[in-house]
This record gives structure tokens, sequence and C-alpha cells, in this order.
């Protein structure tokens, strides 16, 4: 495609969707979208996530009626500018699969009418049959509330009439927060900092309360071989320091500092800097003591919170459940107190060097169970045993990085760019994708690994369920945190070897003192017993806190797809009034922590 085209194509494009929007034009609007084209919203004609496909389900949306107009009038988007100052300029793309799909993509910046806000989309555009230029997938954004923009100003700075020093200023905001936060968020671990980060740039006071002592505990006492398994820059936290030399710091531009897959411990230390560095207001070695209660008159939360040795009750406009996956899941067999070796659950993991020279089973095959298998291996267990209950989804961190972890940009271009660019994707749309050619193509990177895992008997799936698809890793993540997934950093390498053995096929029937009988009759003989076996669902996490007529409001699921492909609950409207969960991967986190954000102030404004 020539340059030239590369930019008078979209830019015709949208000057005729301004000129559709402009009026209100519904039918207009729609008329640029492609028969089975896609739209995503994320705030802009909505205070919610919607993903819509094909031009009746578009139509519907934006024809319905608010405050007496259609939804596409009573938004007002205008004054839309092609983003030609950005890696996200436009550009030519092609999508994978057998179809071939290609076109030109791009960002462009808007207005939003009401509520007065600042977008940005992006558009991906094919050309139809007749050979027209259409919306393939079309995303909008809401960027910022005018007049409340996040700030990246030095909140302290060099004043003459300042009376107070540095450390004088934090302690008076934190004094100020603690007497009457607007919000309270559960869980200090990343999702819960960045979005009290997120709300203290909106000007948003939040508390948060961590169960652990410090800041960074919930990695750092986890296993001690444990390193993330997606690259640094994906891992990385959006900062707006509060000196204004700072525009942001990430893992990625730090790399002479932080490996490509960064260790628990080195990761946890980072997570403690930043709350220092965002001066966040943290409760350590706190929880929930009692049930919150929610007075809808009062539009308060009461809240008893244990904090180190005394009890507090607070009252907050808004609840923020950031409590992170769950606790362990540890199923239950006949004969488990019989056993006269060590059992845990993988979670409590801490010390194979201890067990150098035993039999080790692990219970499970995903990503704990092979972690840990490696652990045992590294520190001389004699035999290691992975029990193999179901089919696991595995890709190689090679081929990660070569497909869905790929950074299409030059490594010193700002996260946000990749997260805007990854979320224009509708996820449904994606996971589609994958299932019509993409994991083919990522299977095919990895069969050499593939191959050898079946010639030992390592059972492979990619799909959710049999006959739904190969929707691979991607849609095990989106669906299921994840659960029954290897993104493998190495374990594989030890099953194909056959220093990490595979006993599949066949589940538990009970434990007894020396081991695990199968049900169809054959034995594993064992000094420890390591139960890799996942964690407990959000929910059964918000349930144990809040009370069942709150819950009974509730969406049965936090995280997985809903029916247009968007994550229940998660940084969007929960149900009930003033609740929230943020949940997530970093990437999820630092993009829709703003999100979370533009909710809560709209709240505050009274817009929404």
């Amino acid at each position: 495609m020539a340059s030239e085209d590369r930019y008078a194509i979209p830019a015709d494009w949208l000057k005729s969707l301004e000129v559709a929007s402009s009026a209100g034009d519904s039918t207009s609007f729609v008329s640029h979208f492609l028969s089975d084209g896609w739209f995503r919203d994320l705030l802009c004609f909505s205070w919610d996530f919607r993903t819509l496909s094909g031009l009746e389900k578009i139509h519907g949306f934006l024809s319905e009626v608010v405050d007496g107009k259609t939804r596409l009038e009573h938004s007002g988007l205008r004054d839309f500018k092609l983003d030609d100052h950005t890696v996200n300029a436009p550009s030519p793309f092609k999508l994978p699969g057998p179809q071939g799909i290609q076109g030109v993509q791009g960002a462009f910046t808007f207005t939003i009418t009401k509520p007065a806000a600042l977008g940005r989309g992006f558009f991906r555009l094919t050309q139809d049959t007749d050979g027209k230029w259409k919306a393939l997938t079309l995303f909008t954004n809401m960027q910022d509330l005018v007049g409340h923009e996040e700030s990246s100003a030095d909140q302290y700075g060099p004043h003459k009439d300042r009376k107070m020093t540095w450390e004088e200023d934090v302690d008076a905001r934190f004094r100020a927060i603690e007497a009457d936060p607007t919000v309270l968020i559960v869980g200090g671990g990343q999702a819960g900092l960045m979005s009290a980060a997120r709300l203290g740039r909106l000007g948003i006071r939040a508390l948060v309360i961590e169960k652990n002592a410090r800041v960074g505990d919930s990695w750092r006492h986890r296993y001690p071989n444990l390193t993330l398994h997606t690259p640094a820059y994906q891992s990385s936290i959006h900062i707006r320091l509060c000196f204004s030399s700072f525009k942001g710091i990430y893992l990625s531009n730090v790399r002479t500092t932080f490996p490509n897959y960064i260790p628990k411990g080195q990761l946890a230390n980072f997570l403690d800097s930043y709350a220092v560095h965002q001066e966040l207001c943290i409760w350590l070695s706190s929880s929930i003591a009692s049930t919150p209660v929610y007075n809808p008159s009062s539009a308060r939360w009461t809240v008893e919170v244990q904090h180190r040795d005394r009890k507090v009750f607070v009252n907050p406009k808004y609840l923020v459940l950031a409590t992170g996956s769950g606790s362990p899941r540890i199923p239950t067999w006949n004969g488990m107190d019989e056993f006269q070796g060590a059992l845990y659950h993988s979670d409590f993991h801490k010390d194979a060097e201890q067990f150098r020279g035993k039999r080790v089973v692990v219970v499970g095959a995903g990503n704990a169970s092979a972690d840990i298998c490696q652990d045992f291996v590294a520190h001389g267990a004699t035999e290691v045993t992975m029990v193999q209950r179901s089919a696991t989804c595995v890709m190689s961190s090679t081929t990660a990085e070569k497909t869905y972890l790929k950074f299409p940009f030059p490594h010193s271009t700002p996260i946000e760019e990749l997260d805007f660019r990854n979320n224009s994707m509708p996820k449904a749309f994606f996971l589609q994708l994958k299932i019509s050619g993409g994991t083919q193509h990522a299977k095919m990177l990895d069969k050499e690994l593939h191959d050898g895992l079946r010639k030992v008997g390592f059972n492979l799936t990619w799909e959710l369920s049999p006959g739904s698809g190969e929707i691979g890793l991607e849609g095990f993540v989106f669906s299921r945190q994840a659960s029954g997934t290897m993104l493998d950093i190495g374990c594989g390498k030890l099953i194909i070897e056959g220093r990490v053995k595979i006993k599949q096929g066949r589940d538990i029937s009970y434990f007894d003192k020396d081991g695990i009988t199968f049900e169809d009759g054959s034995k594993l003989s064992a000094d420890v017993i390591v139960l890799a076996t996942g964690n407990e669902p959000i929910m059964k996490t918000a349930r144990a806190l809040l009370s069942n007529d709150i819950t009974d409001l509730l969406s049965p699921e936090v995280w997985g797809l809903d029916s247009e492909g968007e994550l229940n609950q998660t940084y969007r409207p929960s149900g009930h009034p003033a609740l929230w969960f943020a949940s997530g991967p970093f990437g999820i986190s630092r993009f829709f922590s703003k999100h979370l954000g533009l909710q809560i102030l709209a709240k505050e404004l009274g817009i929404a």
C-alpha cells in the first residue's frame, strides 16, 4: 500500500464517519462497518464496556434512547482527527488465519459532548465486496473527563511560600485519606496499587488495606524459583511520578536492571518502591474484620478493619476488591490424613532442598506444577512425577514472544501505546481468529515440543471443551485465568527427557500412608506430595467477605467472558452500587485501572 493511500483512505473514511456522528445518524454511522464488523466501546457511549458484532447489533446499541436522544446523538462524538504523531499512526495490517485479512489500521482522537470528555479510537479498515473501505473493527475509548484530566504534575513542587516539608505534606494527605477515604481498596497487589495510583492522579482519596506486613509480600512469599512467565515489558506498571521531569518509567526500559523474566523477589521489591513513589496510603497487616454493610440512604459503606492490633471503622463511598486469584483450591481424597510424608498445596512450597533424595509427586499439570517440578529436579529429588488429571494447553515462552506477547514497536515506545492497540481488538473477534488459524500457527512453531510431550504420554489440548474450537492459550487466560495452561520455560524439556515423569489418564482414588492409589489400581509411592491444583474463584473470596444480599446481585463470575466478550465484573459495574472488582495480570490492570478511576470520578461528579 502506497504511503499516500495509507493516510488518504482512513482520512476519507474518518471524515465521513464524523459527519454521521455529528448528525446523530445511526444508520449512516453503521454503514461505515463491514456487514460482519465489530464495535468495541469503553465508556464513550455508556458507563460500561460493550462489544457488538454485526450491523444489526451495532445499530441497535447506538439507537437506544438515553435522555430522549439516541445513544449516538446523546454522546455527541466530534472533532475526529487522525493520530499521526505516535506509533499508532495509520499503517498496513494483516491478520493471522487462512482468510489473510488485510487493510489499513490506525488511531484517532475525538471529543465527547456528554459527558464532556476526550476520547481516542482505533480502526481496522478493509475493502468490502464492492471495493469500498469499511471498518472490520472500530474501538472508541474514553481517555479523560474534561477539567478532571489525570495529573502528571509535581504535587509538591518548589514554592517560595511553602511552609511544609515534603514529608509533612505527604503525612497531611495520608491523615486526610485515613479520616475520610472516598475509596477503600482491599488488596495491595498490582491491581490494588495501580487502581490506587490512578485514583490519586484523578484527585480521589483512596486507602489500600493489605493483609501482609510489606507491599509485595504476595509475590515475595511464593515458591523460591518463581519468575514471571511473560516478558518484562508485559509486566510493567504505568507510572506518572510526582516529579515533573518524569513522564513514565517502565520495567522494560531498565534492561540492565531487570531481566526479561523477572524473579518474584525483584518484582516484589519493585511493587514496594512503586507504592512509595506513588505516595499511596496503605495500611499493612490489615484486613476486613466483619461483613461490610452498604447504606443506600447515605451511599456509604461501613467497613470494620483489623489494622494491626486494633479495629477501626471506615466509611468509604466505594469498595474495590483487589484480592487476587483466590485461596488455594485443595481437593479432598480419602486417606489424605493417613499419608506419612509431606503433603501441601503449591502456594506453600518454600524449600525443595529439604527434600533432596526424596520421591516427589506433584498433582496438577499447569504453570505452578511445572515450576515446582523444575525446583525439585534442580535440588536433587530422586524421582519427580507429575500427575496430569486433564489435558493441558502448552505454549513455549519462545513461541509466546513471537506471537501474542510480541512487542511490535521500538522498545522506547511507551507501554500505553501497546496497551491501547491490544485492547482495540474485540476479545471475541480475536478468539475467533485464534480458532480460524492463529492457534494452528502457534502449534506449528511448537511442533517439536508438542511431539516430544505426546511421546511420553503428556496430554495436550487447545480447546476449552471438546469440539469448541482451538482457542489457544489466550482463550484459557480470558476464560479461566490461565488455569489448565503451561507457558513453558523449561519443564517441557525435563518431561521429554524423563527427568519429570508423567502419570496421566487415571484420576486419584485414595491416599494411604505410602502415597497415592489411582482408579485403575496403579500406585505412586512418595515422600512428598504437592497439590498444584490451582486457586478458588474470585467470587468465592467475595462471598466470604460480603453478605448474601450483596453477592446475590452479582454475576456468578468475576473474570471470564460475558456474552459479548467482555470480562465479567472486572473494572466495570458489578451489579451492586459502589462495589467494584480489580483483578488480572499486569497488562489488564495497567489499562483498565484508568477506566475504574474514570467511572468512580464520574460518580463523584454526578454524571454517571
